[in-house]
C-alpha cells in the first residue's frame, strides 16, 4: 500500500506540471498501475485469511466491500467505454467518439428532438438546467428519452449525460458511457460498505463500543493548541459621505448584480470589502462608502483605503504599504518601471491582477455601468432587462424610459450636491416604486430581500473567529494550570464556555441558513461556505464530546475559530451566486457535509496528539493522561474514517450520475483517497504492533493530518482541479 500512496502523491504533482492527458495515459491507465492495485487486492485477501478475519463478520464484510469496489473499478476499466455524442436536430447518428478519438458503433440510432435551457432568472440569463430530448430508433420502434443535469437517460446499458450545447440551440453534445457490469459491482460494494460501517458502530461487543467503557475514560482529559491574532485600528478623520439614514435608503433599492437581483446594500458591501477588505470603513456603513465614492470622489480618491499586497513588484519601485490612496496607486501603477517588473516577476502576477481589479471596479463605477438599477420591459418582451446609466440602451426602449434612465442619476446628484437630502430621499423612493412597477414579479419576494439585508448586517465571522481563538487559548492555559495543580475546573467557567460555544453555534446556524435561503441552495458550494460549515461541525462536536470527555472545550474554540479565520481570509469577498445546474444535487450536499464532519473529527484527533506529545515532555507522570488521549483518539477515529469513506463514495455516486464516471483522478479525489489510505493504517494495529504504543500513535496522527491539510488547502491553492475552491 505504501508504494501506491507514494505513487498517488507524486502523480498529483506531475499532473500539475505535465497535465491531465499525460498522467492518465502514462500512469492511471498504465498496466503497471493496474497491476499494483491487483497486487494490493491479492495481498489484502491473503491477510484476511491469515488473520482469520472471517470470524469477525462485520470487519470481514467491511474489507470485502473494498475488494468488491476494486473489482467493480477493474471491470469498468476492462469492459467500459466512454466518449461524446454530438447530435443535431433532425439528424440521425449511430456512432459516438470514444476517449481515444475513434468511432464506436451504437446498436441503435439517435437523434436530437429538442434542446432547451431552463432559466432561474431569465432577464439575467441565469440557467437552472439544460434539457435534451432524444429519439432512439431500433427498426420501426421509436423510444423517447430526456436528459438534464443530474438526470441521465439510460438505454441498453448506454448512459447519456448532458455535457454541452451548440450556440444556435439546435445541437447538443452528450457524454456517453457504456459500463454494463462495473457500475453494478461497484454499487454493490458501496452498499456493503455502508451496512458494515453501521454494524461496526452499533454492535455492543464491538471494538468501538468497548473503547467507551474503558476505565481510564472515567477521568477527565485535556486538549489544546495556541494561536494569536491582532486587531487593526483606523484614524478618526472621515471623508465626506451621505447621512447614514439617506445612504440606507440607497441600500433598499434593487440592483442587478452578479447574475441576480439583490439589495443595493449587497453591492455596496462587496464594493467596500473588495477595496478595503472589510465591510465598514472608519465607522461608515458600506452604503455610505459606495455612495461616498459616487458623490464625493475628490475626498475618497485621497483616502488610504485600497488594500494591496506588499509584493516584490511593488517593493521594487519603493511601495511598501498595506493601504494606498487611489490617486497615488494610479500614478504608481502607470509607471514604466512597474510595467517592467510585471513582466519580470511572474509569481506576483495574481497580486498585481488584484490591484488591477480594484482600479477597474472604480473605473466601472465612474463609467456609469456598475449600478444596474433601472429595469426595462418593452411590450414585445416577456422578461425584464436591467440597465445602468452608462449602458448602451436598445432602440426599441420607450422614450420615457430612455429619458428616465439617462437623466435621473444626474438630477439625484444635483440634489445631493445641494444638500437637499429630503428631496434626494423622495427621489430614491420614486426610483424604488419605478423598480417595483416595471420589474413586478421578476423581483425577489420581500422575505428574501429582508433576509439578505439581515445577512449583510450580521457578518461577524472575523470577530467570532478572534473571540473563539483568544478564549480557547486562555481556557487552554487555565486547564493546563489545573492539570499541574491537580485541581478541577470551576463549574461556572465550564458552563460559561459552553454557553459561549452554544451562542456561537446558534449564530452560525442562523447565518448559514440565511445564506442558503437567499441563494436558493444548500450553502456548501465554495471554500468559504465549506469552512463555515466545518466550524459548525466543530462547535457541535465540542458540545457533544464535552458531555463524555468534559474538557475538550478549548479544542472546539481553537479549531472552530481557526476554521472561521480561514474562511474569512480565504475569501474576504464571499459572493452569493446562483449555483451551477450540475451542482444542484442533494448527493453533493451530503458528500460535502459528511466529508466536513470527517475533517472536524480528524482535527480533534490531531490536537489530541499534540497535547499528548506536549504532556510527555512537560510532565513526569504523563503516561496515564497520554493513554486517555489515545483512547479518545481511537474512539474518534472510527466515525472519522467511516465518514471520510462514506463521503468519498457518495461523491463517486454523484459524479457518476452527473458526469458519467464515478472516479476521474482529480487531485482532490486522489488526495482524499490518500488520506483514507494513510489513516487506515491506524486500524491495523494487529499487523503494525507499534501503533499500540500511545505516543507513536499520537505522533502518527499528527503527521497524518498533513494529508488533510493538503487535501483541502494544498489542492485548492496549489494543485487545482475540478474540486478547487481557490478562485
Amino acid at each position: 500500500m505504501g508504494i501506491i500512496i507514494l505513487l498517488l502523491v507524486v502523480t498529483t504533482f506531475i499532473k500539475k506540471i505535465k497535465g491531465t492527458i499525460f498522467v492518465e495515459k502514462n500512469i492511471y491507465d498504465s498496466i503497471f498501475f493496474v497491476l499494483l492495485w491487483i497486487l494490493l487486492l491479492l495481498s489484502g485477501c491473503k491477510l484476511l485469511i491469515k488473520q482469520k478475519i472471517y470470524h469477525r463478520l462485520s470487519i470481514f464484510f467491511l474489507h470485502m466491500s473494498f475488494v468488491i469496489i476494486l473489482i467493480g473499478a477493474g471491470t469498468t476499466w476492462l469492459c467500459g467505454n466512454q466518449g461524446t455524442l454530438h447530435l443535431r436536430q433532425g439528424e440521425w447518428s449511430a456512432f459516438f467518439i470514444n476517449k481515444e478519438g475513434m468511432q464506436v458503433k451504437l446498436p441503435f440510432q439517435t437523434s436530437l428532438d429538442n434542446f432547451q435551457i431552463i432559466y432561474n432568472n431569465k432577464e439575467n440569463n441565469v440557467p437552472s438546467d439544460f434539457v435534451s430530448r432524444l429519439k432512439i430508433k431500433e427498426g420501426n420502434k421509436i423510444t423517447i428519452g430526456t436528459i438534464a443535469m443530474n438526470h441521465i437517460f439510460s438505454h441498453k446499458n448506454y448512459r447519456f449525460y448532458q455535457s454541452e450545447y451548440d450556440d444556435d440551440m439546435k445541437g447538443s453534445i452528450l457524454a456517453i458511457s457504456y459500463d454494463p457490469w462495473g457500475i453494478t459491482i461497484s454499487y454493490a460494494g458501496y452498499i456493503m460498505l455502508f451496512i458494515s460501517i453501521l454494524v461496526i458502530l452499533i454492535q455492543k461487543k464491538g471494538t468501538w463500543q468497548k473503547l467507551f467503557n474503558h476505565p481510564l475514560l472515567k477521568k477527565s482529559v485535556i486538549c489544546l493548541l495556541l494561536f494569536s491574532a491582532a486587531f487593526s485600528t483606523y484614524a478618526n478623520k472621515r471623508p465626506r459621505s451621505l447621512p447614514e439614514e439617506l445612504a440606507n435608503e440607497f441600500g433598499n433599492l434593487y440592483v442587478s448584480y452578479n447574475n441576480r437581483i439583490c439589495p443595493f446594500q449587497t453591492l455596496a458591501k462587496d464594493f467596500t470589502v473588495k477595496l478595503y477588505g472589510k465591510s465598514r470603513y472608519k465607522g461608515l456603513t458600506c452604503e455610505q462608502v459606495l455612495t461616498g465614492w459616487m458623490y464625493f470622489y475628490s475626498d475618497w480618491k485621497d483616502e488610504p483605503m485600497i488594500k494591496i499586497k506588499n509584493n516584490d513588484a511593488l517593493r521594487s519601485i519603493g511601495i511598501d504599504k498595506k493601504y494606498m490612496k487611489l490617486s497615488d496607486l494610479k500614478k504608481v501603477y502607470n509607471q514604466e518601471d512597474l510595467k517592467d517588473s510585471k513582466k519580470q516577476i511572474h509569481k506576483d502576477k495574481k497580486d498585481l491582477e488584484e490591484v488591477e481589479d480594484k482600479l477597474n471596479l472604480i473605473s466601472i463605477l465612474y463609467s456609469g455601468q456598475l449600478l444596474k438599477i433601472f429595469p426595462s420591459r418593452s411590450t414585445s418582451e416577456s422578461f425584464t432587462k436591467w440597465f445602468s446609466q452608462g449602458d448602451l440602451l436598445p432602440e426599441s426602449m420607450p422614450e420615457n424610459q430612455w429619458v428616465f434612465i439617462k437623466k435621473f442619476p444626474d438630477y439625484l446628484f444635483e440634489k445631493i450636491v445641494q444638500k437637499d437630502f429630503k428631496e434626494a430621499s423622495s427621489l430614491i423612493n420614486k426610483l424604488k416604486k419605478y423598480q417595483i412597477k416595471i420589474a413586478d414579479k421578476n423581483l425577489p419576494d420581500n422575505n428574501h430581500f429582508k433576509a439578505e439585508k439581515l445577512y449583510n448586517k450580521i457578518d461577524y465571522t472575523f470577530s467570532i473567529a478572534i473571540i473563539s481563538i483568544f478564549t480557547g487559548t486562555i481556557i487552554f492555559i487555565y486547564l493546563i494550570s489545573c492539570l499541574i495543580k491537580k485541581k478541577q475546573c470551576k463549574k461556572w467557567i465550564k458552563y460559561s464556555i459552553k454557553s459561549l460555544i452554544l451562542f456561537i453555534l446558534i449564530f452560525m446556524i442562523i447565518n448559514m441558513s440565511l445564506r442558503g435561503y437567499i441563494s436558493g441552495h444548500i450553502p456548501l458550494s465554495s471554500g468559504y461556505e465549506t469552512m463555515q460549515f466545518l466550524a459548525i461541525c466543530i462547535f457541535s462536536l465540542t458540545l457533544f464530546l464535552e458531555q463524555k470527555f468534559r474538557l475538550t472545550l478549548s479544542f472546539g474554540l481553537l479549531m472552530g475559530g481557526l476554521a472561521l479565520l480561514v474562511s474569512h481570509f480565504g475569501q474576504s469577498n464571499p459572493l452569493i451566486i446562483p449555483l451551477m445546474p450540475v451542482l444542484s444535487s442533494p448527493l453533493l450536499s451530503f458528500h460535502v457535509v459528511i466529508i466536513m464532519i470527517a475533517y472536524s473529527l480528524l482535527s480533534f484527533i490531531m490536537l489530541n496528539g499534540l497535547t499528548a506529545v506536549g504532556l510527555k515532555y512537560t510532565q513526569q507522570d504523563w503516561q496515564e493522561s497520554v493513554k486517555k488521549l489515545y483512547l479518545i483518539s481511537k474512539i474518534l477515529l472510527f466515525p472519522a474514517i467511516f465518514c471520510l469513506a462514506i463521503g468519498i463514495f457518495i461523491g463517486a455516486i454523484w459524479a457518476n450520475i452527473s458526469w458519467g464516471r464515478y472516479w476521474g483522478w482529480d487531485p482532490k479525489e486522489v488526495w482524499a483517497l490518500i488520506t483514507l489510505l494513510v489513516y487506515s493504517f491506524a486500524f491495523h494495529s494487529r499487523s503494525l504492533s507499534f501503533l499500540h504504543r500511545p505516543i507513536f500513535f499520537h505522533t502518527f496522527m499528527i503527521a497524518a493530518f498533513i494529508c488533510v491539510l493538503i487535501t483541502y488547502f494544498g489542492v485548492n491553492f496549489i494543485l487545482g482541479g475540478l474540486h478547487s475552491y481557490a478562485n
